[in-house]
């Protein structure tokens, strides 16, 4: 990857080249890198699946690891709100970490909601232009069973006025025009789910 490769915010800001190359750490690694992104809405399963999936790369010897939205916002995006224009940055720094990720030869495990289309494709398109690879899984919920869940107790809290701009409920979900693949919970608990994404990573 070069420097031509993203946009820069000032002329002195240069892209470093590694002394290592990506074949080299890939090599060390014997596994190659890779981003695999869930989308959904909250509630549909996501962070499970990508937990198990997790489990599975890491038994078999795979280093993969999984960049929980919830658990960014802690941190790297702590300043973010719910905004459309926040929403897209909080995908786009989550899009560049897993490239990073990625490129180390690691397999970045993404569950965020990440609910607009376009933000979402701008996360491929960085990982194409790095030449590496990028999959989006749908995880296909019904708002129905999401809402009948409700993990966090989010969904209530929406109805009931305390939370606005919610996805799904006040702001829309954009659901993915061509994804890798689409997970439905009918097709099985996260075990199974887990393991059509390894299938399909192998």
């Amino acid at each position: 990857m070069s420097s031509a490769d993203t946009p820069r915010t000032s002329r002195n800001v240069v892209w470093h080249e590694s002394a290592f190359s990506r074949a080299d750490r890939w090599a060390s690694l014997r596994q190659r890198g890779a981003t695999v992104w869930f989308t959904g809405l909250s509630g549909s399963g996501k962070s499970t699946v990508a937990n198990e999936l997790e489990r599975f790369l890491v038994a078999s010897g795979q280093a993969a690891y999984v960049l929980d939205g919830d658990n960014l916002r802690h941190g790297l995006n702590a300043d973010l709100g719910f905004s459309a224009a926040d929403r897209d940055e909080n995908v786009r720094r989550v899009a560049e970490v897993a490239r990073l990720f990625a490129d180390a030869g690691i397999v970045a495990l993404v569950p965020l909601i990440s609910p607009y289309r376009e933000a979402r494709d701008r996360a491929r398109r960085a990982h194409e232009v790095a030449g590496l690879r990028f999959v989006e899984v749908f995880v296909d919920t019904p708002i129905d069973v999401c809402e009948a869940r409700d993990p966090k107790g989010l969904y209530r809290k929406a109805r009931a006025g305390e939370i606005t701009g919610f996805t799904g409920i006040d702001d829309p979900y954009e659901a993915p025009a061509h994804p890798d693949l689409v997970l439905r919970p009918e097709a099985g608990d996260a075990r199974t789910l887990a393991t059509q994404v390894l299938a399909l990573l192998q």
